[in-house]
């Protein structure tokens, strides 16, 4: 009698957790395509608007820079279900870069601002090295517990 109920509760998780499994996996891919679609079209609004303007500036092609970034990162977690910490972090430095040109160009005085964005893009770019150290000193672990050495596409995707 014993040997029957397991059973069943064992098939009953197994449901259960091919159920889940499906659920979670049909809504990671349908937000990664409405994220997608939704980059994309903010890039496309953003460089109509640049055309209707008659005319691109900077900060226009660093925004631009910043849709690329976006769109390049959901289509590496989309392929491989990691997310590539450093895209984010190039995201940060291009916004920061965009800040730091446009409030140059637009104010024509030098202030502590200046001053502040560009330390924190230093920080930033500090950051991008720590995390590719990090990558190659300690290499993702495989399935089996045992450390490897990912490929060079694989090293850019943990990164």
């Amino acid at each position: 009698m014993l040997r029957w109920a397991e059973a069943a509760r064992g098939r009953v998780h197994a449901i259960a957790e091919s159920l889940g499994n499906l659920l979670v996996e049909t809504f990671h891919y349908l937000a990664l395509f409405a994220i997608g679609a939704v980059t994309a079209w903010a890039g496309l609004v953003a460089f109509l608007g640049m055309i209707d303007k008659g005319s691109i500036s900077v900060d226009d092609i660093l925004l631009l820079f910043i849709y690329l970034e976006l769109g390049a990162m959901v289509g590496i977690y989309f392929k491989t279900n990691h997310m590539p910490v450093r895209f984010l972090i190039y995201v940060a430095i291009t916004a920061l870069t965009r800040l730091l040109i446009s409030d140059v160009s637009h104010h024509h005085r030098p202030d502590m601002g200046v001053v502040y964005i560009s330390g924190a893009i230093l920080l930033l770019a500090v950051a991008i090295l720590v995390v590719r150290f990090a990558s190659s000193r300690f290499p993702a672990v495989a399935s089996g517990g045992r450390p490897r050495r990912p490929s060079d596409s694989e090293a850019e995707v943990i990164e």
